[in-house]
């Protein structure tokens, strides 16, 4: 069987307006309520199929695809992506609620007290610290559980007591003809209870400000953005609910000697130009607080890049560390004295400059010579 045509569900024209599709669905709803038509199966269908229409021409982005694609917009694999109507058990009383403020035909209770809120707190640390794992406190205004009450919010024993107005489902029944509309209680406020003697110390929300301080373990390998849970320690819940929970975001500093990129360490060391030339042997600080032994060969450049194997940063939740990476920067003495000066043109005089000596200039003049061939 072919499928019904919202439009025609609804009674309303393709061109018809948001206000005319909406005004058109209530006058339906109506009069095909289940309240008003209880065992009329007939009835019930028509309010589902004019309930499925709507669900779909209220929304501008579900009735364009409709009316490009027809039903197949809305069939599992469609162009639309979306469920079929079939049911709209969940969907009804939503719909029901943007024009008349509460569900139809509903029995549920109100879920009670809301969960306490979830904290931020941002924390800085170092990049040693980053390494190495912190264990710290730290102390987070806000609320606590008033003790006077249990965080009842109640001087009585019992706690709060079931609302009678709505016998604690927190929503009353108005009745209207054959049509039944349900609303927050104005006794409890929709939550199902009331409390007869506040308790004093906290008036009765059963929470009172309080600074707590924290026992906080920042595990090694974090970095900046790192988020750490720690349940339980956000703020309590409203008259003895459950807390939320508090988040740690964290965020390393920049350190003066090591730069960080994930796992890896990187560092610049200086040389000394004997030692680039001759080679030799120095050591390097590392993450840890130690030191490194470094092999340098002669000849080594600046900007020469060395791997240091297991050096690097802790990572999270693992027990392998990445690696080290050193880069030399060869420095050139200043203020050099007499001899000093006689000993370095000794050097040059005897070719100690000349191209075979100096790769990085051997290979610069290659260059320059492979462009002036090309040119000519």
């Amino acid at each position: 069987m072919a499928d019904k045509d919202f439009y025609e569900i609804l009674g309303v024209s393709k061109s018809a307006s948001d206000s005319e599709i909406k005004k058109s669905y209530r006058k339906l709803a109506m009069k095909y309520h289940p309240d008003r038509n209880q065992g009329n199966k007939e009835a019930e269908k028509k309010f589902k199929e004019a309930s499925a229409a709507y669900e779909i021409l209220k929304d501008p982005e579900k009735r364009s695809a409709y009316d490009q694609f027809g039903h197949d917009a809305f069939r599992q694999g469609g162009q639309g992506g979306a469920q079929g109507f079939g049911d709209f058990a969940g969907g009804f009383s939503d719909i029901f609620e943007e024009f008349f403020g509460g569900g139809f035909g509903q029995n549920s209770r109100q879920r009670g007290p809301a969960r306490g809120s979830d904290l931020r707190y941002n924390m800085t640390v170092s990049l040693q610290e980053a390494y190495n794992g912190k264990k710290t406190e730290i102390r987070i205004p806000g609320y606590t559980s008033c003790n006077a009450c249990n965080s009842t919010g109640s001087t009585d024993k019992s706690g709060p007591s079931t609302c009678s107005t709505c016998d604690g489902h927190g929503k009353v029944r108005s009745t209207s003809g054959f049509f039944s509309i349900e609303r927050p209680c104005p006794t409890c406020g929709g939550e199902g209870y009331s409390i007869k003697n506040p308790c004093l110390k906290c008036n009765g929300t059963g929470q009172v400000k309080k600074q707590k301080t924290i026992s906080v373990s920042i595990p090694a390998g974090v970095d900046t953005g790192t988020r750490i849970r720690i349940s339980g320690e956000g703020e309590p819940g409203q008259k003895g609910a459950g807390n939320g929970d508090l988040y740690i975001f964290v965020q390393v500093q920049k350190d003066n000697l090591f730069e960080r990129e994930e796992e890896n360490i990187f560092c610049q060391i200086p040389i000394s130009i004997t030692t680039a030339i001759l080679g030799g042997e120095i050591e390097v600080p590392t993450i840890d607080g130690k030191k490194a032994r470094l092999t340098i060969p002669s000849g080594t450049q600046s900007e020469t890049q060395f791997r240091l194997r297991g050096k690097g940063m802790s990572i999270l939740r693992q027990s392998r560390r990445g690696d080290m990476y050193v880069e030399t920067n060869v420095e050139i003495p200043v203020n050099l004295n007499s001899k000093q000066k006689s000993i370095l043109k000794e050097f040059e005089n005897e070719g100690g400059t000349s191209k075979s000596h100096s790769p990085k200039s051997q290979s610069f003049f290659k260059k320059i010579k492979e462009v002036w061939e090309d040119l000519t």
